[in-house]
């Protein structure tokens, strides 16, 4: 039948904080794709799909035509997404003109497993649940009362007696009847912020319109940071990366889409994709937040690296990643060398310090007298850091950014500039880099076996190392001096890095990063 989906994405996600600061709620990461992309894939190809935008509206009209340009979609902007007057019923009734046929709507944070009919006939969605064994809390959601497989009652919050949980996914056959019924509410009390598709359908109900139950076993709520939390861990899979509140990347089957809040990040990113040519994927499409490369078949270096491969590995990067370059301005590049060393450093660790309420001491780390950051740094020769070879680079050259493909490796998620530089950077902090990685990586973070305790200036902190990860370690030890540099320097650019990482992830990850980087600096500058 000939009929249209209603995704609703205008509101702010203001239950979900600092997660939907930067980033429209229907973006955010489940697994591999944002929500909003679980529920399109929901439908056929053929249905035309109309979006509510308002709040940081741009993002959805760029994501949705960049990884669906075969797909139809009808925005319809929403002006008053917040305060007096704005509520999910609102910003329903702005697609009112697009909607004079049959539709289904679906809540941007409401995924479910199970097939999703057509509106043949009005029907709600309900969740079907084990009262007594499930997690969810009840209290937070309107309920359903079914008869004879009838919706004949919508019950309020924390009503005992149901059958199903309303999930905000309805398919609407009598349409004219649901605006006819909208618009009355809303004209009634157009100030109103809590006017919903409930109230509708309440109204519906008691006027006689029969609405089927259509039950799903298979539910996940995206509304809340408990909710969210829940619906990443059942629907993503293997796929774990360390989440960036401004920034996301979403994998499809032949191609990769990356998202930056901050525009220039991406502009920034693209230009480099061009001096690194062949090394990265192709671009096949920019937008201001968005950029979409083709997918690179093969296997991620996280996984296959070993001390069979590994010096293999790093002259391929030698050969053909770190090549000298030349700098119209030599002082230029030095000095962005040093903003991007000591000046970025003073700035990352002020916002660390800010964020978790911290004044800079000294401790005792894993045994070791280590003075405050200030007299370490104070001994950091950031002249001479900075005093570099201006060499290609790659930028965030660790493992899990690297894909070994038949030819050689494939480098992903590149660094927009170095200190403002695009056309050059430092080789040192590409090793440096890859130093860190050797020993902190995406796996063992993500499964938290890391060790950070606190009391008073006493600090413990330790980290489980892979037995592979700390070959390749010493093979890269030796490659770097086999190349005649300067070990010690990687490892005080290895030492700053932790430090700069460490007001960028999560608790207690952050407070691990700020303290080990803390005594691997001292112990560095002591060698």
């Amino acid at each position: 039948m000939n009929y249209k989906v209603l995704i609703t994405t205008s509101g702010t996600g203001s239950r979900l904080g600092e997660a939907t600061k930067f980033i429209n709620k229907a973006l955010l990461r489940i697994g591999k794709k944002p929500a909003i992309s679980h529920i399109i894939e929901s439908y056929p190809k053929e249905v035309p799909i109309v979006i509510t935008v308002g709040y940081l509206a741009d993002q959805i009209k760029e994501f949705l035509p960049l990884a669906y340009p075969n797909r139809k979609f009808e925005f319809v902007e929403v002006k008053k997404y917040e305060g007096d007057g704005s509520s999910l019923g609102f910003s329903m009734l702005q697609a009112e003109n697009n909607l004079q046929c049959p539709f289904v709507f679906h809540c941007c944070d409401t995924l479910v497993n199970e097939k999703i009919p057509e509106p043949e006939i009005n029907w709600l969605g309900g969740y079907v649940v084990d009262k007594s064994k499930t997690d969810i809390d009840l209290s937070q959601y309107r309920t359903h009362k079914i008869i004879n497989g009838k919706v004949v009652e919508l019950k309020e919050k924390g009503d005992p007696d149901f059958e199903s949980i309303h999930i905000g996914l309805i398919g609407i056959n009598d349409y004219a009847v649901f605006w006819k019924t909208l618009n009355e509410i809303y004209s009634a009390d157009p100030l109103n912020t809590s006017h919903s598709d409930v109230h509708v359908l309440d109204k519906m109900i008691n006027s006689g319109i029969n609405f089927s139950l259509i039950p799903y076993h298979d539910w996940y709520d995206t509304g809340t940071p408990t909710a969210l939390n829940i619906a990443r861990q059942a629907l993503g899979g293997n796929f774990q990366i360390l989440d960036k509140v401004d920034e996301s990347i979403f994998i499809f089957d032949d191609f990769v889409i990356k998202f930056f809040a901050n525009p220039k990040m991406v502009s920034d990113r693209v230009k480099r994709a061009e001096i690194l040519k062949n090394l990265v994927p192709k671009i096949q499409g920019v937008t201001d937040h968005f950029y979409r490369y083709e997918y690179v078949e093969g296997d991620l270096y996280a996984r296959v690296a070993n001390p069979k491969n590994f010096l293999e590995f790093l002259e391929w990067a030698n050969n053909n990643l770190w090549l000298k370059k030349e700098v119209k301005n030599r002082l230029e590049f030095n000095n962005a060398c040093y903003n991007f060393y000591y000046t970025k450093t003073k700035e990352r660790i002020g916002k660390f310090m800010t964020a978790n309420s911290l004044l800079d001491s000294t401790n005792v780390i894993n045994g070791e007298p280590v003075p405050t950051l200030e007299v370490i740094l104070s001994k950091v020769n950031f002249k001479w850091l900075s005093e570099t070879e201006p060499y290609n680079f790659h930028g965030d050259f660790i493992l899990d950014n690297i894909i070994k493909i038949k030819n050689g490796y494939s480098l992903l998620d590149w660094r927009q500039d170095f200190g403002g530089m695009i056309e050059a950077g430092d080789k040192y902090y590409d090793l440096g880099k890859l130093n860190h990685n050797l020993s902190v990586n995406h796996d063992i973070i993500n499964d938290n076996k890391f060790l950070i305790k606190i009391d008073g200036d006493k600090v413990s902190c330790d980290i489980t190392r892979v037995e592979n990860l700390v070959a390749c370690q010493k093979i890269l030890e030796k490659f770097v001096k086999d190349q005649g540099l300067d070990w010690k320097r990687v490892n005080i650019i290895t030492g700053i890095i932790w430090l700069n990482m460490s007001p960028l992830h999560h608790y207690p990850f952050n407070l691990f990063l700020y303290y080990f980087g803390k005594l691997k600096l001292w112990k560095t500058l002591n060698q």
